[in-house]
């Protein structure tokens, strides 16, 4: 059985011995779309994080029974398509909660007690030029009794909303999906829960309620000294209006790991007047060793289990 990855480089050094003992492997660090085609012929299954596999690339790969998925998000994969074709997709989930959850601790934890400003303040030089023992060039604020507002209460906002009341904060939500549930956590609507929170996360998916979420109404309607944290995905946030209330002093800080496009090209974002008021991420909240580990873990036992429908 010919397994094929065709960006190999999303997993990091990752250890794929055990994937690679499942048949007759290659790996491509990157694969361009001119070359999706050409790598995937002959292949029973191709696993692929970012590389997009379309109805036409499909339709000319008959021995392609199973897609594995090197993430949770399928949207990589016309499934439509698949479905008619025979071919089997697989994701893993759960492997990048706990991950992605203390990143946003993390990041809330940075921009509140302005971390990187006060490292580079030390690494300059500025403190062994002083005499002074103490700096207060920026402000230090707790984490404890502020209002920690989450954007999607799902199995990451959840765990999220439970690291956060551990820090003595008070949790509420609001739910993109609009679907009641009962919950631990007060839910609230958009506005309210804009204008009561000190701290806003976001970990809904990017969908068609939920593209442009929060733009400039919104990020008006927030405190300036609040903050928000965006994790989920690129384009819920509208990027221009946020460059525009940092410089504007309309929120306090801001903290992302995801953009409209990735890699982000030009950006107001790259030149704000305070550049201490973004901390930013290259798409790195999931990836911490251990949930890559758990990752792979999780495709080899769907690429295994696939294997073994074949032979009952």
């Amino acid at each position: 059985m010919k397994i094929v990855f065709l960006d190999q480089y999303s997993l990091g050094n990752s250890d794929l011995s055990a994937i690679k003992s499942l048949g007759e492997y290659t790996g491509y660090d990157r694969t361009a779309p001119e070359d999706v085609l050409e790598r995937c012929k002959g292949a029973t299954v191709v696993i692929s994080n970012k590389v997009y596999l379309s109805r036409e690339t499909m339709a000319q790969l008959p021995d392609l029974k199973l897609i594995a998925i090197a993430a949770t998000g399928m949207n990589n994969v016309d499934l439509e398509a698949a479905a008619e074709l025979g071919i089997e997709v697989k994701n893993v989930s759960g492997y990048s909660t706990y991950s992605v959850s203390e990143a946003t601790l993390g990041a809330a934890l940075s921009l509140l007690r302005n971390s990187v400003y006060y490292d580079r303040y030390f690494k300059s030089g500025a403190y062994a030029a002083t005499s002074d023992i103490f700096h207060f060039g920026r402000p230090i604020s707790m984490l404890r009794g502020k209002h920690w507002g989450i954007i999607g209460l799902g199995a990451i906002g959840r765990q999220v909303a439970t690291l956060a009341e551990a820090f003595g904060c008070q949790v509420a939500y609001h739910s993109t999906s609009g679907v009641a549930r009962e919950e631990h956590y007060p839910a609230m609507e958009l506005s309210e829960l804009l204008a009561w929170a000190d701290v806003i996360s976001i970990h809904c998916p990017l969908n068609a309620r939920t593209a442009g979420l929060i733009g400039s109404k919104e990020l008006q309607a927030m405190k300036p000294t609040a903050i928000i944290i965006n994790v989920a995905r690129g384009g819920i946030i509208d990027e221009a209006a946020l460059a525009n209330a940092l410089n504007n002093r309309t929120i306090a800080a801001a903290a992302l790991d995801v953009f409209s496009k990735e890699p982000l090209p030009s950006s107001p974002l790259y030149s704000l007047n305070d550049p201490d008021a973004l901390l930013a991420s290259p798409h790195t909240a999931w990836a911490a060793d251990d949930a890559v580990e758990q990752l792979v873990e999780g495709i080899f036992a769907n690429i295994k289990n696939f294997l073994l429908s074949l032979q009952s």
